[in-house]
């Protein structure tokens, strides 16, 4: 892999290990092994972001998830993120999310939290599959409750790299500050009868309570989704660099999977469900079937 793609990636480490200490240039240039102008340039170019702005924007959507799942301070975590001071941090957590972090931590809504994608993720999904160190795919059993489902649908995606390319990858952050059914936000190929005339099969959502009256963030579409049993196919724990692999790996085992043999067949008219890809689980698709006839 490119050089210049492994020594942004070893900057965006350095940021997320030390992301509540403070963070030089001279820190960086050491991660990434070349000189604080040419990491710089290199950071930026290959991020969008100078890394001052990348570690702000990661600073304030760490701190986001802090004020909504605990019952901290503002100064507490203002300082916690490395902020100067609380004045400082609240105006910029205004020009981030558009209302003050008190006011976010009485009734937090969804906002915009910043995912810090790793540049080298890009290049990997573009090399050749190995299939050498693939090992077990583990089928489990499991059934989901009647819910409603939130998604952001894409126009003509039928995976996840073509889904970002529609809707930009930025919604990932959307669907992160929200609670979730199952405790993180999912990806779904949605049956025919949910797909709604010019837009795509894969989208992405937040599963809800059947009784949910909240907030739909703007361009959301939210739909019922009816008690369904899956069978969820895992693989195992992967280096995040395997990550197409540890992905196929599971795919191919869905290929082959006969659910007949264990009295199922799969249902065509729920979503099939992704879920994000983390190293440390192994990779997780849950397909849906129901009795066989």
């Amino acid at each position: 892999m490119n050089e210049r793609i492994l020594a942004v990636q070893r900057m965006q480490d350095y940021i997320e290990a030390h992301i509540s200490e403070e963070i030089t240039p001279a820190g960086l240039a050491a991660a990434a092994l070349y000189s604080p102008w040419y990491s710089y340039r290199i950071f930026r170019e290959l991020t969008g972001l100078t890394p001052a702005d990348y570690i702000r924007r990661l600073r304030l959507s760490k701190s986001a998830l802090r004020l909504k799942n605990s019952d901290c301070r503002i100064a507490e975590v203002a300082f916690e993120m490395g902020f100067g001071s609380v004045d400082g941090y609240q105006r910029a957590f205004y020009r981030e999310f558009g209302m003050n972090p008190g006011e976010y931590a009485r009734k937090p809504v969804p906002v915009a939290l910043f995912i810090p994608y790793g540049v080298k993720f890009r290049e990997l999904r573009k090399e050749d599959v190995n299939m050498d160190n693939v090992r077990s795919v583990f089928v489990q059993q499991v059934k989901k409750p009647r819910r409603k489902v939130m998604i952001k649908r894409g126009i003509k995606a039928e995976d996840y790299f073509a889904y970002c390319g529609e809707v930009g990858c930025d919604v990932w952050g959307v669907l992160t500050s929200m609670n979730s059914l199952c405790g993180e936000p999912v990806c779904m190929w949605l049956p025919r009868r949910l797909v709604k005339p010019g837009t795509s099969v894969y989208v992405q959502g937040v599963e809800v309570p059947e009784d949910y009256s909240g907030a739909v963030p703007e361009g959301f579409d939210i739909i019922d989704l009816p008690e369904c049993d899956y069978l969820m196919f895992q693989g195992e724990p992967f280096r995040e660099e395997d990550y197409c692999e540890a992905i196929a790996a599971v795919q191919t085992a869905v290929s082959r999977y006969a659910p007949e043999v264990s009295g199922w067949e799969w249902d065509a008219d729920s979503p099939k469900i992704q879920l994000e890809p983390i190293g440390e689980r192994g990779y997780i698709e849950l397909h849906p079937v129901k009795k066989k006839a």
